[in-house]
C-alpha cells in the first residue's frame, strides 16, 4: 500500500535543469563591484580577447606581429596595458560609489593607467639593453614608473581590500629606507627613489617579476578552460553526477557537497566561485536532509576550500609556486594529489560519523538524478578531462594544454550538447566573465610583485633566513609552527595567493635551510594560507556559504574549524616525510603505505571528534568513558597518522606500533562497552 502511495505520490527530483543557473551564480559577488554596461562592457569584451590572444600568439609562437619579436617584458606590460585600467572601472574606490555609473576620476585613472604601461612598455627594450633597472633612467620613464607603482597600490586596495595593501604597501617602500639601523635584522642594502622605482618598474624581479610571469604564461590558459567548461554545462553534469553517485548514502547529501565540489574545484580553482556553485544546491538539500543550518554551510565551506588543492586545474597559487620553484606546473598539481586526497578524506570521515551519531538517512533514489542519463549527457567531458591531464603529465606542456582541452570542449559541445551550444551571444559572455577574472588577478599579482622586488632589491632574504633559524634555535618543528601561525594570520587579512608570495619570500628560505624538502615546504605554506578561507574572524568561503545557509556568519566559521579539524594536522605530515608530495626514493609505493595509515588514523579522529566510531557505533553508548575513549580516538589516530623518520626522532616502524599500542586497547574497550550498552542493537554500518 505504502509501495502504491509513493508511486502515485509525485516526487521532487534533485536535477540541476538549468545548464546556465551555475554561471548565474558565478556572477554573484562577495565584494562590491559594477557590471559594465554598454561601451564600457565592449570594451571590456576587446581586452579580454585580446589578451587571449595575446597569449596563445606567445605560448605557440604564432608571429601575430610580421617582422617583429615582442620580448616576453613588453608582452608582459601589452597585458598589463590591457586588464590592469579595468580595475577601477569594475572596482569601485569607496563604499558609497554609485554602481550604476563610472565617474570622472574613474576614468581619468583608466586613462592614466594605459599612458604609463604604454610608456614603460615602449622603453623596456631600451632599458634591457642599458641598464635602467639600476639606474640612470630618463626622467620621463622615471614619472612614468612613479604613477604605475601609485597606480598599483591603489588597483591591490580596491581589488584585495585595506589589509592587502597596509600588508604590501610598506614593503614595496622598504628599500627607500633599508639602510636605517632601527630595522636590525630587516636592514639592507637602501636605495634611493629613482632606484627603487626603475627597479620596481623595469627589472624582471619585481612587477614583471614572479607572479605575473605566472599570469602571463599559464593563469591566462586555465581561467580560460575552466571558463569555458563552466559555461558548456559542466557544473549541472558535476552535480548531478555527485547527486547520483552519493545521494543514498548516509548523509548523503553532504557526501553529495563534497564530491561535487572536489569536482568542480578540480575545474575551476576558485573557493568562492565554488561555494556559490555547488553550495546553491546542496546546502538546501542538506538542511532538508536534517543537518543544521550552520553545519551545512561550514561543509561546503570546508569542501569548496580544497578547491584551490585539488588538480589538475587548482587555484592560480599553483602556478605561482612553480615558477618559484622552476618547476613545471604538473610537477606541482602531481604534488598536490596526496595532500587534496588526504583533504577530503578527513573531511568525508567527519560527515559519516556526523550523520551515523545523529542518524541522518540518504536522499531516496526516486528524487535523485539518473546517473545513466547523467553520464548520456556530460560523457565528453571525461574526454576532456583526459586530453588535460595527458597534456601536463606526459607531454609536459601546461602552456599548451589548456588551449587544446578548451578547443576540444568547445568542438564536442556544438556537435553532442543541444541545449548548451553556443551562439555569438555565448562568446560575448564568454569573453566578459573571463575579462572580469583576468582583471581582479592582474590587480593583485601586480600589486604582489613588488613585494618580491622589495625584498630582491635589498638583499635582506638570505639574512632574515639565518635570523629566523637563530630564533628557532634550528629546531624544524618550532619553525614550522612559527610559519604555520604567520601564514593563518597573514591570511586572514590576504587572497591565499599574496600570503603565499609573503611567506615564501620570508620563511622558505629558513625551512629549506633545515633540509626540509622544497616542494614540501612551498605546498606548506600554500595550505596553511588557504586554511584561512574557514577560520575566523575573516574565513570567506564560511561567511559565503552561511549567507546561502541563512546561519549566523561567525558560528559558521567557528563550525568550519570543527567540521575540518584534522585538516589542519595534514600540512605537518607531507613535511615531514616528502614522499606525501611525491618527493624522493620511490615516492609512489612510500606514499601509498603513508597514505593508508594516514586514512585509518584520520579515521580514529573522527571517529573520537564526531562520537561515532566506524565498526564500533555511537561512542554515547559507551556510557562515563565515552569522552576518555574519543579522546584516546583522537591521540591514537594522530600518532598513527604521524609520519616517521626525517624531522621526526622517531623512525616509522616506532611511530606506528606507539599509534597501535594507544588504539588497539581503546577500540577493544569501545566495542565491548558499545554492544554492552545498546544491548547489540546498534551494530555499526561500514561506510556508505
Amino acid at each position: 500500500m505504502r509501495a502504491a502511495e509513493s508511486a502515485a505520490r509525485p516526487t521532487k527530483r534533485i536535477v540541476l535543469d538549468d545548464p546556465h543557473s551555475v554561471d548565474n551564480m558565478q556572477e554573484a559577488e562577495v565584494t562590491r563591484v559594477r557590471s559594465l554596461q554598454g561601451f564600457w562592457r565592449w570594451a571590456l569584451v576587446a581586452a579580454a580577447a585580446a589578451t587571449i590572444l595575446l597569449c596563445i600568439n606567445q605560448q605557440f609562437s604564432l608571429r601575430f606581429f610580421i617582422g617583429y619579436t615582442q620580448l616576453n617584458t613588453e608582452y608582459f606590460y601589452l597585458l598589463i596595458a590591457l586588464m590592469l585600467p579595468f580595475t577601477f572601472l569594475i572596482f569601485p574606490g569607496t563604499s558609497t560609489a554609485r554602481l550604476d555609473r563610472i565617474p570622472l576620476y574613474d576614468v581619468a585613472l583608466f586613462v592614466l593607467t594605459i599612458g604609463a604601461a604604454l610608456v614603460l612598455m615602449s622603453t623596456i627594450r631600451k632599458a634591457a639593453e642599458a641598464g635602467w633597472e639600476f639606474g640612470g633612467a630618463p626622467t620621463h620613464v622615471f614619472i612614468a614608473g612613479l604613477v604605475m607603482w601609485a597606480l598599483l597600490m591603489e588597483a591591490l586596495r580596491r581589488t584585495g581590500g585595506w589589509s592587502l595593501l597596509l600588508c604590501i604597501f610598506p614593503f614595496t617602500v622598504y628599500p627607500l629606507f633599508a639602510g636605517a639601523r632601527w630595522l636590525g635584522p630587516l636592514g639592507g642594502s637602501q636605495s634611493t627613489l629613482e632606484q627603487a622605482t626603475a627597479y620596481h618598474v623595469l627589472s624582471g624581479e619585481s612587477l614583471l617579476g614572479i607572479p605575473i610571469q605566472a599570469f602571463a604564461d599559464t593563469v591566462i590558459g586555465f581561467l580560460v578552460f575552466g571558463t569555458a567548461l563552466m559555461l558548456t554545462g559542466a557544473g549541472k553534469f558535476f552535480i548531478n553526477l555527485s547527486f547520483s553517485i552519493c545521494g543514498t548514502f548516509r548523509g548523503g547529501a553532504a557526501k553529495v557537497c563534497i564530491f561535487a565540489s572536489a569536482l568542480l574545484g578540480m575545474m575551476s580553482g576558485s573557493i568562492i566561485s565554488n561555494v556559490l556553485t555547488a553550495g546553491t544546491m546542496t546546502i538546501p538539500v542538506m538542511k532538508k536532509s536534517g543537518f543544521r543550518a550552520s553545519y551545512a554551510a561550514a561543509i561546503e565551506a570546508c569542501a569548496s576550500t580544497g578547491a584551490v588543492l585539488a588538480p589538475p586545474v587548482m587555484g592560480a597559487t599553483a602556478f605561482v609556486i612553480a615558477q618559484f620553484l622552476n618547476v613545471s606546473y604538473a610537477e606541482v598539481a602531481l604534488a598536490a594529489i596526496v595532500p587534496a586526497a588526504l583533504y577530503y578524506i578527513g573531511l568525508f570521515m567527519q560527515v559519516d560519523a556526523y550523520a551515523a551519531r545523529h542518524g541522518l538517512e540518504g536522499i531516496p533514489r526516486s528524487e535523485l538524478p539518473s546517473l545513466w542519463q547523467t553520464l548520456k549527457e556530460g560523457w565528453y567531458y571525461a574526454f576532456v578531462i583526459a586530453l588535460l591531464v595527458v597534456m601536463l603529465l606526459y607531454f609536459k606542456r601546461e602552456s599548451h594544454a589548456p588551449f587544446y582541452a578548451t578547443a576540444l570542449l568547445l568542438v564536442l559541445n556544438q556537435i553532442f550538447s543541444k541545449e548548451t551550444r553556443w551562439t555569438l551571444g555565448s562568446i560575448v559572455r564568454f569573453l566578459e566573465v573571463n575579462g572580469r577574472t583576468f582583471v581582479e588577478l592582474i590587480g593583485i599579482l601586480a600589486g604582489c610583485g613588488l613585494l618580491i622586488g622589495a625584498f630582491s632589491m635589498t638583499g635582506v632574504i638570505s639574512s632574515l633566513a639565518a635570523d629566523l633559524l637563530r630564533l628557532a634555535g634550528d629546531n624544524a618543528f618550532l619553525l614550522l609552527a612559527m610559519c604555520a601561525i604567520t601564514s593563518l594570520i597573514l591570511g586572514l587579512g590576504l587572497t591565499t595567493t599574496a600570503c603565499y608570495i609573503f611567506l615564501a619570500i620570508l620563511v622558505a628560505p629558513a625551512l629549506e635551510k633545515l633540509g626540509l624538502n622544497r616542494m614540501a615546504v612551498h605546498m606548506f605554506i600554500f595550505y596553511w594560507g588557504m586554511l584561512s578561507s574557514i577560520t575566523p574572524p575573516v574565513a570567506i568561503a564560511s561567511f559565503a556559504a552561511a549567507g546561502i545557509a541563512g546561519s549566523p556568519a561567525m558560528k559558521t566559521g567557528w563550525e568550519s574549524m570543527w567540521v575540518g579539524s584534522i585538516i589542519y594536522f595534514i600540512p605537518f605530515f607531507f613535511v615531514m616525510n616528502p614522499a606525501l608530495v611525491l618527493q624522493g626514493p620511490d615516492p609512489y609505493l612510500a606514499a601509498l603505505g603513508l597514505l593508508t595509515l594516514a586514512a585509518a588514523g584520520t579515521l580514529c579522529i573522527c571517529g573520537g571528534i564526531q562520537g561515532y566510531q566506524v565498526g564500533i557505533g555511537n561512542l554515547r553508548h559507551a556510557g562515563a568513558l565515552e569522552w576518555p575513549l574519543r579522546v584516546a580516538l583522537v591521540i591514537g589516530g594522530f600518532v598513527l597518522a604521524t609520519p616517521g623518520g626525517g624531522i621526526n626522532p622517531l623512525s616509522q616502524v616506532q611511530v606506528t606500533s606507539l599509534g597501535l599500542c594507544l588504539l588497539v586497547p581503546t577500540l577493544a574497550i569501545a566495542l565491548l562497552l558499545v554492544r554492552r550498552g545498546d544491548g547489540g542493537q546498534r551494530l555499526a554500518r561500514p561506510v556508505v
